[in-house]
């Protein structure tokens, strides 16, 4: 039997069937009425099969994308991982157009196995599935549409190797040419303004985000540290910076208090960036290859715990993962 409220907002329906949950709140109480029949009808579908006959692959995606998704830090990514999940086709037909009903482990293996086709790191579309596992998880206990989640019968492909991309002298200077920037010019347009993140994170192993996040509040110029209040790990972290990350900070373009001081936003330096590497013809470099690069430089100058401390790993296994000098140019130090 469905529950009809008057809320805040509208009304909301709250229905339970067989312990399926669901709820939705709408601006009057005959949309209420109507969804809470509709959908009491599309959980009692479900019996005596493996999942609804009524929902998709794609409403998982969808519904996930609009409940969970909100919720976490990285939304935005989430979101375009789960529509490119969804857009991917085995046999002919997008994987979003499955039934539930017919949803089965082979499903989900064909859309692994063509992923993986595609030149996808093996550890990426392990990820993925992390993802798609986690929507059909929620499907299956708080929304009553899926019996069992098919994702585990499925196995995992084997992680990539660690990458290990260096960022020679050469590609940086090809880089901050096809951006537009030039030593002691002033900053002015936003690819010169990713050119400087560029530079920034090659001098403090930051993560794009974290740099793009960086305002005048959270950066002590006279201390010359950055305060970051909320890292990939969950933990606030303090970064020390150089002379050089203070004086690529002063180049910036004056923002109002409080401001991003670099004024960017993650898919804006996330295009030009791409646009000015291809036209470099750099091959196989990504933003983040900065963070290897960076941390590979700062172990010549920092003691392992101090750096580790820097760029925010907890233990020393991880931040090996990003030391990537070379033996011949280790070989070269011992003399």
């Amino acid at each position: 039997m469905a529950s009809i409220q008057k809320v805040t907002n509208g009304w909301r329906a709250q229905i339970n069937v067989k312990g399926a949950r669901d709820d939705r709140t709408f601006s009057t109480k005959m949309l209420a009425q109507e969804w809470a029949v509709k959908r009491e009808a599309e959980l009692r579908s479900i019996d005596g099969g493996q999942g609804s006959k009524t929902h998709t692959v794609g409403d998982v995606l969808d519904d996930y994308q609009r409940k969970i998704s909100p919720t976490k830090r990285g939304a935005r990514w989430e979101k375009l991982r789960l529509d490119l999940i969804g857009r991917k086709k085995i046999q002919g037909y997008p994987f979003r157009d499955i039934l539930l009903v017919n949803l089965r482990p082979a499903h989900i293996a064909a859309w692994r196995d063509a992923r993986l086709r595609d030149g996808v790191a093996g550890s990426s579309v392990s990820r993925e599935m992390s993802l798609l596992s986690h929507a059909l998880e929620v499907a299956r206990s708080e929304w009553g549409w899926l019996v069992t989640n098919p994702m585990k019968e499925v196995r995992r492909p084997p992680d990539s190797p660690p990458r290990d991309r260096l960022v020679p002298q050469a590609e940086i200077d090809a880089v901050l040419i096809a951006l537009g920037y030039i030593e002691g010019m002033p900053v002015v347009r936003a690819s010169q303004r990713v050119a400087v993140a560029f530079l920034f994170a090659l001098e403090t192993a930051m993560r794009s985000g974290e740099i793009l996040g960086l305002t005048s509040f959270t950066v002590n110029f006279g201390t010359r540290v950055a305060r970051l209040p909320l890292t990939k790990n969950g933990l606030a972290r303090d970064v020390p910076l150089s002379t050089r990350a203070i004086e690529l900070l002063s180049m910036l373009p004056a923002v109002d208090e409080g401001a991003p001081l670099f004024n960017l936003v993650p898919a804006s330096r996330d295009a030009l960036f791409r646009k000015a590497r291809n036209k470099a013809c750099v091959a196989d470099l990504t933003f983040h290859d900065t963070r290897h690069e960076a941390i590979t430089r700062l172990a010549k100058k920092l003691q392992p715990l101090d750096l580790a401390r820097m760029t925010g790993h907890t233990n020393l296994q991880e931040l090996m993962t990003y030391y990537n000098e070379s033996a011949s140019s280790i070989a070269q130090r011992l003399g």
